[in-house]
């Protein structure tokens, strides 16, 4: 698979290390993450922001590994967040766990469906 970060002249800059466009030639698998919720597999949800925020990071790593791929393979990530408040500390951790990966990012301020979850992460993987 041939991978290609797209950040257009004609358009604005990405405002973050995320890349404006992603381009894949040759991909022979597409794993569609659903939004990942801040609880693990027995329910149990951190009260801070940044807790929630990792443990969303260590969901969507455990579907990567369940399909064999990586954050290695992300290719876009769509953010819910409960609260813009909540953007700073969010593209830390972000940009921590992409550890200089680059990825089409969204972040989406929304009313989530559960009112304890601070944020929801889905993404998109092709390996």
């Amino acid at each position: 698979m041939k991978r290609r970060t797209i950040n257009s002249p004609d358009a604005p800059p990405a405002s973050s290390a995320g890349a404006e466009a992603v381009e894949l030639v040759g991909a022979e698998r597409l794993l569609f993450i659903s939004g990942q919720i801040p609880e693990d597999r027995d329910g149990d949800l951190p009260t801070d922001f940044e807790g929630q925020a990792r443990r969303v990071w260590r969901n969507i790593e455990a579907q990567l590994r369940a399909a064999d791929m990586t954050l290695d393979n992300l290719v876009k990530v769509t953010t819910f967040l409960s609260d813009r408040r909540y953007g700073a500390v969010n593209r830390a951790v972000r940009e921590e766990m992409l550890a200089g990966r680059s990825v089409a990012l969204t972040v989406i301020i929304c009313g989530i469906f559960e009112e304890q979850w601070l944020l929801e992460i889905e993404a998109v993987a092709a390996a």
